[in-house]
């Protein structure tokens, strides 16, 4: 027979005497059908393994491993199927024509390996790997198929090989489908249709090569009738070719399973790795916000402990000295409360931008707090640097500013402690830094001022003082009323009744408001004390009321932050009904600077207080900052002149001319005008000749207790040196 000399049945089959039976091993074609399978798995797996390879060279490994798999397993399939071959012939196989065979599918096999891991393969490409891969199937099998030698003769039927050519080239495009949409499965599905794809394939190509043998005609040379089996060995051959290609493709899929689980590794070690990238930033960024402003990029009071501490044992290591900086802008609230909180916030910013440059640029420590309080860390060798830096400051920030259009001008003031003279502990240092502050707000702002061992002992008193007077309030002990009468010129009698608080401490004594009354609007107790003081002026007027002073009214005073509350009205309802006296007898006093403080706030409120009853008088008239165009819009019936105009008005005709102009003024406003502070007759005379209404000091009385207050009343209301104004005076 010569190479690839095909016969088809016809003409030559005449010449035939007959056709020659054959039959096939069962166990070798189940053999040849694993082996087939097996080569169609390894070829998916090494398919998945070229696709998800990141180098080049790699893909290239794998689809060259792939194509040897699965050519190397479908020339196993179809060498053990011709061993499976029995027949009364003896048969040999051409090696050179063998190893041709295999050349050819695998040939094909590359290429259409190739093409299936090209990215974005359409219809056009799928077709040509098919029909070259199933045109190598079916070369592979009839170039095979030429290599067995007999001395019989061979012939094909046309459409047998027509069939299983195109059962080839149909198989081969139905698996690279497959193989394309297998990539977009994933978990048991993707392993199911996987092996589902390696056994309708091997099958399918199996079916290939036993179509071949269907279309091949053996027939036997005239004369030759002897058709009985020869026995041999074959399935010892076939067995050793199946076991070595089944070795080979484990192997294979053995390397691509652990190829995908380090790939697997790396990929989440590669996420590990871009997680902890991603963590350090969000550490980065939480150390940034943990530590650092947002709106100055300063440190931050976390910051600033971290580093304070850090410094602290440095400069206690060398002996050395450190200087603690604490600032309040001055008034800064003011621009919040004018401009917005947005020109606040950009006015911080510059603020901040003019501190850092103002500081050293070797070690100093500039934080911001809080609001509008910033601190300084410095390294000095005397106090004398620590002031020239708060100088400094001082004086660069007094630098205008253009803000929204505005030219302003900030202050600061500064409060400064010092290692170790102030202290040895962060805390200790800082408090006392915050100790300093305070007594350069206290003392007009715009100035520095060193900590110093007195401040300490005023602060433990004023936290003392807070305590108690807490202490107090919850258990109603301790606090008390004073009554300084104030006399109606016009009927010579007393018209009403000063309530002036005072506390009876147990350690200090007798405590006038001064010493507490800043303590309590500092510490949020006012509102509570203005409350009490409230409730006791009543039910002491209640009391006098059932003494027979059934006129007697009573002026309470009340404080700027109290002024504020929405609750005082009905604060105000709740004590005059509890104490049962009529709302006219109650009186409320404020300040100028209380009333204008918040004035569209404040008179809404007034004007609910007046509703009730209650009159209302302003406290210390001319200290302030009014203005006479919202003094007439108020519901004001009192006017009460300050004890700073009455003490030279003997003397002094500026002072003189100003009573004058206020009771004029008083009076042309439908207000009463009280005038206190009066302590001789020639101020007494003064006033009733200037029409004053009602006088209030120490003329008349001091204030007194509670106690003393009926005796007192009865005293003054029978003496009648107050009767009738001027000409009383001449008794």
């Amino acid at each position: 027979m010569e190479w690839f000399e095909w016969q088809f049945l016809g003409a030559h089959a005449e010449h035939s005497l007959q056709t020659l039976h054959s039959s096939h091993n069962l166990y070798l074609v189940f053999l040849a059908w694993l082996v087939a399978c097996a080569a169609s798995l390894a070829a998916l797996h090494m398919g998945e393994r070229a696709a998800n390879a990141e180098k080049a060279t790699a893909k290239t490994i794998w689809r060259w491993l792939g194509a040897s798999c699965l050519a190397g397993g479908i020339w196993a399939m179809h060498f053990i199927s011709m061993l499976a071959f029995e027949s009364s012939l003896e048969v040999h196989y051409n090696l050179s024509i063998t190893i041709g065979s295999l050349v050819i599918i695998w040939v094909s096999a590359l290429i259409a390996m190739h093409l299936l891991n090209r990215p974005g393969l359409s219809r056009t490409p799928l077709m040509l790997a098919a029909l070259i891969f199933g045109l190598g199937i079916g070369g592979m099998h009839y170039t095979g198929m030429t290599a067995m030698h007999s001395n019989s003769e061979q012939h094909y039927e046309f459409i047998g090989v027509a069939l299983s050519l195109i059962l080839a080239v149909g198989a081969s495009y139905w698996a690279l489908q497959m193989a394309i949409a297998l990539r977009t499965t994933h978990g048991m599905a993707h392993q199911f249709f996987k092996y589902a794809i390696s056994l309708t394939a091997g099958t399918a190509i199996l079916c290939v090569h036993f179509i071949g043998m269907w279309a091949l005609h053996t027939l036997s040379p005239e004369g030759d009738i002897n058709q009985t089996h020869i026995e041999t060995n074959h399935w010892q051959v076939a067995l050793m070719v199946a076991m070595i290609t089944l070795l080979l493709i484990g192997s294979s899929i053995s390397a691509a399973l652990v190829d995908k689980k380090l790939q697997q590794k790396e990929h989440d070690l590669a996420r590990v790795n871009a997680l902890l990238s991603q963590l350090d930033e969000a550490r980065m960024s939480l150390q940034q916000v943990a530590h650092y402003d947002p709106l100055t990029n300063l440190i931050n009071r976390r910051g600033f402990n971290q580093i304070f501490a850090e410094k602290l044992a440095d400069a206690a290591a060398k002996n050395s000295k450190l200087a603690v900086l604490f600032l309040d802008i001055d008034h800064f609230k003011r621009i919040n409360d004018s401009l917005g909180h947005d020109a606040g916030d950009e006015l911080l910013k510059t603020i901040a931008n003019q501190i850092r440059g103002a500081a050293r640029h070797h070690g100093d420590v500039v934080a911001r707090f809080g609001g509008d309080e910033f601190c300084i860390l410095i390294d000095i060798h005397d106090r004398d640097e620590a002031q020239s830096m708060a100088k400094r400051i001082m004086h660069t920030l007094k630098e205008p500013i253009e803000l929204t259009g505005r030219r302003m001008v900030m202050t600061t003031s500064i409060g400064i402690s010092v290692f170790p003279d102030d202290g040895t502990s962060s805390i200790e240092l800082l408090k006392h830094a915050d100790l300093a502050l305070y007594q350069s707000k206290g003392g007009g702002r715009n100035s520095l001022n060193f900590f110093s061992p007195n401040l300490t002992t005023r602060a433990s008193l004023e936290l003392q003082i807070e305590e108690e007077l807490r202490q107090a309030l919850n258990e109603d002990t301790g606090l008390l009323l004073h009554y300084q009468p104030i006399i109606d010129l016009k009927q010579g009698r007393v018209a009403k009744l000063e309530a002036l608080i005072r506390w009876q401490h147990p350690e200090h004594g007798l405590l006038g408001p001064d010493r507490f009354i800043n303590i309590a609007e500092a510490n949020g107790l006012i509102a509570e004390l203005d409350h009490w003081v409230l409730r006791r002026a009543c039910t002491d007027l209640a009391t006098l009321s059932r003494l027979g002073w059934q006129q007697l009214g009573v002026a309470v005073n009340c404080s700027a932050l109290n002024l504020v509350r929405e609750e005082l009205a009905e604060d105000i309802e709740n004590a005059l009904y509890a104490s049962g006296i009529a709302p006219h007898r109650l009186e409320l006093e404020v300040t100028e600077n209380a009333l204008m403080g918040n004035i569209s706030n404040t008179s809404q409120l007034l004007r609910q207080i007046r509703a009730l009853g209650v009159s209302l008088s302003i406290d210390d008239f001319g200290t302030g900052y009014s203005s006479l165009a919202y003094l007439k819009r108020l519901p004001l019936n009192t006017l009460k002149i300050d004890r700073s105009f009455i003490q030279d008005i003997q003397t002094s005709s500026q002072d003189m001319e100003i009573v004058q102009a206020i009771i004029v003024m008083a009076h042309t406003l439908q207000l009463q005008v009280v005038t206190e502070g009066v302590e001789t007759t020639q101020q007494l005379e003064l006033l009733s000749r200037y029409g004053c209404d009602f006088i209030q000091g120490y003329l008349i009385s001091r204030p007194v207790p509670f106690e003393a207050l009926p005796g007192v009343l009865e005293q003054l209301n029978q003496s009648h040196r107050f009767a009738s104004g001027y000409s009383a005076l001449q008794l």
